[in-house]
């Protein structure tokens, strides 16, 4: 069923307002998906303050040249959705824990990452950057890591000096 102009309008308008409030937009191809696993990915997504909105390519491109988005926008064959959220790392991660569980179904496409186009080897890396949490974990082990060596070199020495 063809559009009418006006509801191309309202997309087009609401397509706008989403490349100009989100901080990244991640391009989705979803083919064979069932609605109850679509609702599950959106309903993670939610959780994560990200959205996930079925576009319409000409008007998603249109909107994001408008937007003034910089780059070498990737190829998007198919039936297309766009995850997005105001954090830079929700939207492609949250896609990227479902691309794993329905391999072959959906995938990433690319996306947009701080106002420029990224392709899917950028926004997969992206989505791999572990959460907030494990990152300052991983930190904390990083200093403390010389610690322990200098307590373990120093008790060997004691050990060594009471024996």
């Amino acid at each position: 069923m063809a559009l009418t102009k006006q509801k191309k309008a309202e997309l087009l308008s609401g397509f706008e307002k989403i490349t100009k409030d989100s901080g990244s937009i991640v391009f989705v191809h979803a083919k064979g998906m069932t609605v109850a696993d679509t609702m599950k990915m959106r309903d993670a997504l939610a959780s994560a303050d990200s959205g996930f909105k079925v576009v319409k390519k000409s008007l998603l491109k249109r909107a994001l040249t408008a937007a003034g988005i910089t780059g070498d926008m990737p190829v998007m064959d198919g039936e297309m959705a766009v995850a997005y959220s105001k954090d830079l790392i929700a939207p492609a991660r949250e896609v990227w824990n479902f691309v794993k569980k329905f391999e072959g179904k959906l995938a990433m496409v690319g996306g947009v990452f701080e106002g420029r186009f990224m392709d899917k080897a950028e926004i997969t890396a992206i989505a791999t950057i572990p959460a907030t949490p494990v990152l300052r974990g991983m930190f904390v082990n990083v200093i403390n890591s010389p610690i322990q060596g200098l307590v373990l070199a120093l008790n060997a020495i004691a050990e060594k000096k009471t024996s």
